[in-house]
């Protein structure tokens, strides 16, 4: 087997294994490498610089004892797959769930999470986003401070439980979206530093070290994450990569590292037969994002849309503290339900500046947005989600809007636990000191944090699902009326049609009410506690979520807090 590590500050390369240590050849362009003919599939091994070391490989494929152990090999081939008939998901008309591995079931495994994908598909879901499962510290953590990019978190089951997921999921006729990290790395466990620069020592963003994109010797490191996303839609048979904070990638390069990794990925869909979906999220508001890389733009397949969150969060929550002060009133409601982006160039007072430029021409299934997701979630003090209520009205708009959904895990039937943020860190100083980062990174949001200690079994355990609440018939209400919701979307073309120019918005006054036009259907949204009429007569009820929904002289009377899917009379 032949052994190849990029480290061209090293003057001497050696490998250290169960016999002891060899020598690697140095290469071009700081390439070192070595064949070993007895080793293989399952042989530990670590590299030592300059008598500096061991540490793990940086591309290793498996960390059986941890980011601070040995790496070991592992081959592909020795993983039988079942999926050869998979032809794909495409992302448009998709409805998507994401879920953390580790919360979605008590025993936050792969194996345990394929228990559930019947729930999955009886519900409408056609792509599951996992949240990341590279290797972390300690045994949770939400999977973004991850290290050793090319590995499966053990915890969870290792590259071989990762496989075994995907390819039950296309079993069931489910698409995979992972969820990975390029802007920054992990504090814990990051050995890359003596290898190469892989990191600029300059602050990137509020998480960590600069990903060196464009400096010097920066060619190697493009390619390091490159690679990386193609060997999870290549080797693992993932269908799609979501790209976390793609705006704190920096580079200044004429192309874009978004740029060339989606030339190579639509060059490994074309070698697959299969579409291969990319995911960003993006703060920017920037439409180039998901311009098609021949029309000038970066080449996404599309990009999380937080203002259209932001809009429905303040619509049925109340809310409006820090950045949600921008988008409090159905008018803006209105505007994100219909342009896509509220922040189109006009001022941000969260920002204090002008912020975004008009999506005009994006079509809808560019945009995936939600309700709730891990961030906005866990992002607040106590992890708090949306009552059942909010949950009601909220699903009524989205899973009826132009956009690609996303649920996140549990929302389908209002789970009442928490999703909390939680780590494991082992040095006494990250583990100590989360607390008020935490608190540091979210001033002048408008909470007042006091939030569960992030490193505290307790948090992690609280923000597991408990699915013995699918037992009680007011979660199981919830969960028909998404059911129902989905099922309508995949029904009515309407409901999917993805052209934000036959979108159409009415808002009542006082904000009391609101009507989203979708060709002849139209969703009503009652907001206020006491019913209203609205002058809508000679159509058909197709789907309501509370009883009596009636048509009179006047109109049709809706129930207060309520939503329903009517066809008018053309």
């Amino acid at each position: 087997m032949r052994f190849d590590v990029w480290a061209p500050r090293a003057t001497t390369v050696e490998i250290e294994l169960p016999e002891g240590r060899r020598p690697l050849r140095a290469g071009k362009d700081g390439w070192w490498g070595a064949e070993v003919a007895e080793a293989g599939h399952g042989t530990p091994y670590s590299f030592v610089l300059d008598g500096d070391g061991p540490y793990p490989d940086p591309r290793s494929r498996r960390q059986p004892e941890g980011i601070f152990g040995p790496s070991m090999v592992y081959d592909h081939a020795h993983y039988t797959w079942s999926d050869h008939d998979w032809t794909g998901r495409d992302l448009r008309g998709s409805v998507i769930y994401e879920l953390h591995i580790g919360a979605f079931t008590p025993e936050g495994t792969f194996a345990s999470a394929i228990e559930r994908l019947d729930h999955l598909v009886e519900l409408g879901i056609d792509l599951v986003e996992v949240m990341p499962i590279v290797p972390v510290p300690g045994g949770r953590n939400w999977g973004y401070d991850g290290v050793d990019l090319y590995a499966v978190n053990e915890t969870y089951g290792g590259p071989d439980g990762f496989k075994s997921f995907v390819d039950a999921c296309h079993g069931k006729g489910l698409g995979v979206i992972l969820d990975v990290v390029y802007n920054h790395l992990g504090p814990s466990g990051n050995f890359l530093h003596p290898f190469g620069p892989y990191l600029t020592g300059t602050q990137g963003s509020y998480w960590g070290e600069a990903v060196n994109l464009d400096g010097p010797q920066s060619d190697e490191v493009r390619r390091y994450f490159i690679e990386n996303a193609l060997q999870w839609l290549r080797d693992y048979h993932v269908d799609g990569l979501r790209l976390d904070a793609v705006h704190a990638l920096h580079d200044r390069r004429a192309t874009h590292l978004l740029a060339e990794l989606s030339a190579e990925v639509d060059a490994l869909s074309c070698a697959l037969g299969r579409p291969l979906t990319l995911i960003a999220e993006s703060d920017l508001n920037d439409p180039r994002m998901v311009t098609p890389l021949e029309a000038g733009g970066l080449g996404m397949t599309a990009q999380w849309n937080d203002d259209v969150h932001h809009a429905l969060h303040c619509a049925v929550s109340g809310e409006n503290h820090g950045y949600y002060g921008d988008f409090a009133g159905l008018q803006s409601l209105a505007k994100a339900l219909t342009s896509g982006f509220v922040h189109d160039g006009g001022y941000s007072t969260f920002r204090g500046r002008s912020h975004g430029a008009s999506a005009r021409g994006v079509p809808g299934h560019r945009f995936v947005c939600c309700l709730q997701n891990h961030d906005q979630i866990g992002n607040r003090p106590i992890g708090d989600r949306l009552p059942m209520t909010a949950l009601k009205l909220g699903a009524g708009l989205l899973l009826a809007s132009p956009y690609t959904p996303m649920l996140f895990m549990g929302e389908e039937w209002g789970a009442r636990s928490p999703f909390l943020f939680f780590s494991d860190h082992v040095e006494p100083s990250l583990r100590e000191g989360e607390s008020a980062r935490r608190a540091r990174e979210f001033e002048g949001f408008g909470y007042d944090w006091d939030a569960p200690d992030p490193s505290s079994e307790e948090a992690f355990l609280r923000s597991k699902l408990d699915w013995s609440e699918l037992k009680d018939e007011e979660h199981w209400t919830l969960l028909s009326w998404y059911r129902d919701l989905i099922a309508l979307r995949k029904a009515f073309p309407e409901l999917a049609d993805p052209r934000l120019d036959r979108v159409r918005v009415e808002v009542g006054p006082l904000d009391r009410w609101l009507i989203l036009w979708r060709g002849s259907l139209c969703v009503i949204v009652n907001f206020c506690p006491d019913s209203v009429t609205l002058p809508l007569r000679g159509g058909t009820v197709i789907l309501a979520a509370d009883d009596p929904v009636s048509a009179g002289p006047k109109g049709l009377l809706i129930p207060g807090q309520s939503v329903v899917i009517y066809r008018s009379v053309i």
